[in-house]
């Protein structure tokens, strides 16, 4: 990270923690812009605002929202089809954080869910996916594109970390659907407490490291259709949007730290101009 991106990153971050009011205790997208449905939606699901909030828990008599039953119910999903997108905003900006855990900052829910061929188990030995490309910006145009990472793709939605089994109801202990789960973990052939325990408190969702935009904050997403698939959206999360207990020591803190780098910038370059004069090259 340059010495510009990191100060960058850590005057938006002062400004987080000491910002106030509702928008900073929400971490998910608050604003649609603008959404064109495209090719191939389903009539009642193609209302932009059901991808704002919080992500979908149940599937009311058919269970809590896990990760092999993803989201279905009309009022929870937006579909975004052939030719069509979606584009979203935050409150506050997202940032691009190294101290994010597995280093992303961003999250993408879907209704992906992992399932096992020809049976009706528990068995994670495929997923079922829609992906649709992922666009970020800083203010709403000249979008950069997200390589490798789809939304309405891994890692399937848990919204609970003690349901009972993957289609059952009756959890209580909500997951954290601003934590990520670890990209490297092998999910292939797991059954579902296994997948709860790799998941280790996560809500899931599609993860994304805005480091390789090189923008080190963003406030916009958008969505579009690829290949004709049509994809099924749900919500947005900042992984870092939560405040600290503190937020005015917190910024303090910060700012101290910000400053003794600056400081330290300013001593080394005297110190170096002084070097050169003692040896006559100025």
């Amino acid at each position: 990270m340059s010495r510009t991106h990191t100060l960058a990153v850590a005057a938006v971050t002062c400004a987080l923690l000491l910002s106030t009011g509702p928008a900073r205790a929400l971490p998910f997208a608050n604003e649609v812009i603008s959404y064109t449905a495209g090719l191939n939606v389903t009539p009642g699901f193609d209302d932009p605002s059901h991808a704002l909030g919080m992500p979908a828990t149940s599937n009311g008599d058919f269970g809590d929202v896990t990760p092999f039953n993803g989201a279905f119910l009309n009022g929870d999903l937006v579909q975004v089809g052939d030719g069509g997108e979606l584009v979203v905003r935050f409150a506050m900006p997202v940032l691009d954080h190294p101290l994010n855990p597995f280093g992303i900052d961003l999250l993408v829910f879907g209704n992906a869910f992992f399932f096992q061929p020809d049976l009706f188990g528990d068995s994670a030995e495929d997923v079922f996916a829609d992906p649709a490309l992922i666009e970020v910006s800083q203010h709403g145009k000249d979008f950069s594109a997200i390589a490798f990472v789809f939304a309405d793709d891994l890692f399937p939605t848990s919204a609970f970390t003690d349901t009972p089994g993957p289609f059952d109801s009756g959890g209580s202990a909500l997951s954290d659907f601003t934590r990520p789960v670890d990209p490297a973990v092998d999910w292939f052939g797991k059954s579902y407490a296994e997948i709860v325990a790799l998941y280790d408190g996560s809500g899931g969702g599609a993860g994304i490291d805005l480091s390789e935009t090189g923008l080190p904050w963003i406030r916009y997403v958008r969505i579009t259709s690829l290949g004709g698939v049509t994809a099924e959206i749900d919500a947005f999360a900042d992984v870092a949007a939560v405040p600290a207990p503190e937020p005015a020591a917190a910024a303090l803190l910060l700012l101290a730290v910000v400053g003794a780098r600056l400081l330290r910038v300013r001593r080394d370059r005297y110190h170096r101009t002084a070097k050169r004069r003692a040896a006559g090259r100025l």
